[in-house]
């Protein structure tokens, strides 16, 4: 696969004039701090992913960033990437919730979601209630003055 931006990214190298201001949309992700840290990354990976193939790319607005050397560094957001830590799962079904209400596009990361093939994690999920599921993230993706709304209270993951 070939990392030469597309010429439709390419026009935003250099020039990101012509883009949203990068303050108002990003991208949050909540992650449940009682979690060892490498299953949180698997989930963040899982959920950045899905979010990122669920959402109009064009959205989002990926910028390709090219070295001195002419090498291409692509894929990356012009909005900020904010990791948030809750205390627990609840905290997570909380926001996710909220998520659902006001229609804002989310991915989340179950326990259900980590032992066996992706059949197996698709029957263990729909075999939980929502009220049982052990939540280790949440992505999210919108406007940033109404994603702080609901995730503000969270604290910076460290």
């Amino acid at each position: 696969m070939s990392s030469a931006p597309s010429p439709k990214q390419k026009k935003f190298e250099g020039d990101v004039s012509r883009l949203p201001d990068e303050n108002s949309y990003r991208f949050v992700a909540v992650l449940n701090k009682k979690i060892e840290t490498g299953k949180l990354m698997n989930a963040l990976g899982h959920m950045a992913a899905g979010l990122a193939g669920k959402v109009c790319q064009q959205d989002m607005h990926f910028l390709n960033y090219l070295d001195k050397d002419g090498g291409n560094h692509p894929g990356i957001s012009h909005f900020p990437f904010i990791a948030l830590v809750a205390d627990n799962s609840n905290k997570i079904r909380t926001a996710r919730q909220e998520a659902i209400a006001r229609g804002i596009p989310f991915t989340d990361f179950t326990s259900t979601m980590t032992t066996g093939s992706s059949q197996q994690q698709l029957d263990a999920t729909e075999a939980a209630p929502e009220a049982e599921l052990e939540y280790y993230g949440l992505c999210l993706f919108g406007k940033t003055e109404v994603l702080r709304e609901f995730t503000g209270k969270f604290t910076l993951f460290k």
